[in-house]
């Protein structure tokens, strides 16, 4: 058998398209529903054929809203992956929801269908707060989605939650954590909102509202970090914290380089070497899928080199973090100017080490951009610089 794969299917239809998103997702397509449906069960069971060997071990449903796009479409897609891939025999089945597109009925379905993971958009615990974004829903429609899923018998609940919307205080945003946390989910991730070109919110930014800045933002990181640390959850990527044992597996694959194939309209897959991805339209999907079009926006094959500064990028985002001999044995480049480099984020307090592994700390996480940018250059002109000396031993030796 082959490695564990993580699916995904993407669902991209929302009741209503938020003022920060830039995802693919559309809201007044209802009409598509039924053809892309067809499109997207007759991709799963074409691209079951060359996933045979592997176990699928994570089966994630986002979007969108998953849940706006109705139980009985979401539990065909789950008996036609169950009966076209190959299931590992503990695999983890997400569904994303919106507190306002879920009840009771369709989340017992949904976990007797295999459904053990629901993660839901709470984002904030002020009203206020959830219009400003647009938001399709209420508090207390949080609090009432949480008490079916766990009616429903449902016990891996992840809440998200964004800081540094419009209007928000540190009081504000402190209140947000507690509620959450009063509602005792398995798993939070809590995401700083940032302005996406092209979205509404930035067209509200470039008209001159004010949002939280950076610093403002650090701050309630920070204190994030160590609220959460108190209540239990351990954080494991950079917005990631969750109960010992309720990390999410299919959200792991990404940040540690396993294999997943994402199947539906814009969908992303790491699968068999190669890396692709699918046309970001709609109609255009469900049409190429229907007729036998190409479906298939990019595709590239992944060199050695190029997975090299993956492992940087993604295991960087991990409290796991980077090793220096796996670093060497797998990509086979020199780990020293790497090295030297966190040598000095760690005297400034944004990484540590431990043994051979290194980390960043949660000063570093706020950095992490601009850390991972700094070792990626390293990286590159060490690269270059071993590829020139090559060439000049070949002269040398000719």
């Amino acid at each position: 058998m082959g490695e564990c794969l993580g699916l995904y299917l993407h669902i991209p239809f929302c009741r209503s398209k938020c003022d920060y998103c830039d995802f693919y997702s559309l809201a007044g397509r209802e009409d598509r529903m039924d053809e892309y449906q067809k499109a997207l069960v007759r991709h799963v069971v074409e691209s079951s054929a060359v996933a045979r060997n592997c176990p699928v071990d994570s089966i994630y449903i986002g979007g969108g809203t998953p849940t706006w796009y109705g139980e009985k479409r979401l539990l065909e897609l789950l008996r036609t992956v169950k009966r076209h891939f190959c299931m590992a025999k503990d695999v983890e089945v997400t569904v994303e929801a919106n507190p306002d597109s879920v009840d009771g009925k369709m989340l017992r379905r949904l976990r007797r269908a295999g459904v053990n993971r629901i993660s839901m958009g709470m984002q904030s615990g002020s009203d206020e707060e959830l219009r400003s974004v647009h938001r399709p829903h209420t508090y207390q429609q949080v609090e009432d989605a949480v008490a079916a899923v766990r009616a429903a018998k449902i016990r891996n609940l992840n809440l998200d939650l964004i800081y540094g919307l419009p209007g928000q205080t540190e009081e504000s945003w402190h209140e947000t954590v507690e509620k959450a946390l009063s509602l005792g989910p398995e798993h939070l991730s809590c995401y700083g909102l940032t302005i996406e070109e092209g979205t509404p919110l930035a067209q509200r930014v470039a008209r001159g509202e004010q949002l939280p800045d950076e610093d403002q933002q650090a701050t309630l990181y920070l204190w994030t970090v160590e609220r959460l640390a108190q209540a239990g959850y351990e954080q494991y990527e950079i917005s990631n914290f969750a109960k010992r044992g309720y990390q999410s597996r299919h959200n792991m694959k990404y940040w540690m380089g396993r294999p997943y194939m994402g199947l539906g309209v814009a969908a992303h897959s790491d699968f068999g070497g190669r890396r692709y991805s699918f046309v970001s339209d709609l109609d255009a999907y469900i049409q190429g899928m229907l007729s036998g079009d190409e479906v298939v926006d990019e595709s590239e094959k992944i060199t050695r080199r190029e997975r090299g500064s993956e492992y940087l990028m993604l295991r960087l985002r991990t409290v796991h973090g980077i090793d220096e001999w796996e670093y060497r044995r797998e990509y086979m480049m020199n780990f020293d100017p790497i090295e030297a480099k966190l040598s000095e984020f760690e005297q400034k307090g944004w990484a540590r080490r431990q043994g051979r592994r290194w980390q960043f700390t949660p000063e570093g996480f706020l950095l992490s951009n601009q850390l991972i940018g700094q070792l990626l250059e390293l990286q590159e002109n060490a690269t270059l610089g071993g590829t020139l000396d090559r060439i000049r031993q070949k002269k040398e030796e000719g």
